[in-house]
């Protein structure tokens, strides 16, 4: 899917949901599903996986914490809202590390604040939540203008939210690629937008798909509640 934007206009355009979790690139494993929001690759040489931050400890089935466990998150474990879920992570194929991925928190927004994308009847009766999310290098690579996304929304009943992508400015919801000099023990904010069908149903979870070149991949993702 193209999208076209304008420096300092932002323009929205909807990715179909899919069940997944893709921090950079689509899930490949299989094929007929689509991310919601497109890969940003600069190929040439496969990711190489730094050390995990043994300081994040992952939980198991519900949130509940998993005593002992520490190092790479497995696929479909969660967390709860605040904790940190170490990963490896991919750019292309030229560039990898090690990242720790928290999910901070999730905002209901306004309808209204969706006027500004002009979609129009394509978002009629949907309400914006905001995933709030942190993102801090733990491994030995420079992650300097990477980006980390395909954070995705979940409703309540475990399905996944419709995804909303942005290109340009949009001040409810800012989703830069990271920094230059992006090194380990350096953080940084996102965030990404998630769309509930109506005002009865809201956005209650967030769930990540590792990249294609990852140990996610082809797996169950992560979920944050």
């Amino acid at each position: 899917m193209s999208t076209i934007g304008t420096r300092g206009t932002a323009v929205g355009f909807i990715g179909l949901a899919v069940v997944g979790l893709a921090l950079t690139g689509c899930k490949n494993g299989n094929e007929d599903q689509s991310p919601a929001l497109p890969a940003s690759p600069s190929a040439t040489q496969p990711s190489q996986s730094a050390q995990p931050d043994p300081s994040a400890t992952p939980s198991t089935g519900g949130g509940a914490p998993a005593p002992g466990t520490a190092g790479t998150a497995k696929s479909g474990q969660s967390f709860k809202i605040g904790e940190a879920a170490t990963v490896p992570f991919s750019y292309g194929t030229d560039k990898g590390g090690t990242i720790a991925l928290t999910v901070t928190g999730i905002e209901q927004g306004q309808a209204a604040d969706l006027a500004p994308l002009k979609l129009g009847d394509k978002v009629k009766g949907m309400v914006p939540y905001y995933i709030r999310y942190s993102v801090k290098n733990v491994g030995t690579t420079d992650l300097s203008h990477t980006s980390v996304s395909h954070i995705k929304g979940l409703l309540p009943d475990g399905s996944e939210a419709q995804g909303l992508s942005i290109i340009g400015t949009f001040e409810k919801c800012d989703d830069d690629a990271l920094p230059r000099d992006f090194t380990n023990g350096k953080s940084q904010a996102g965030c990404a937008v998630a769309l509930a069908p109506s005002a009865q149903t809201k956005v209650a979870g967030a769930e990540y798909w590792g990249d294609p070149y990852n140990s996610l991949n082809d797996k169950k993702g992560l979920t944050w509640k």
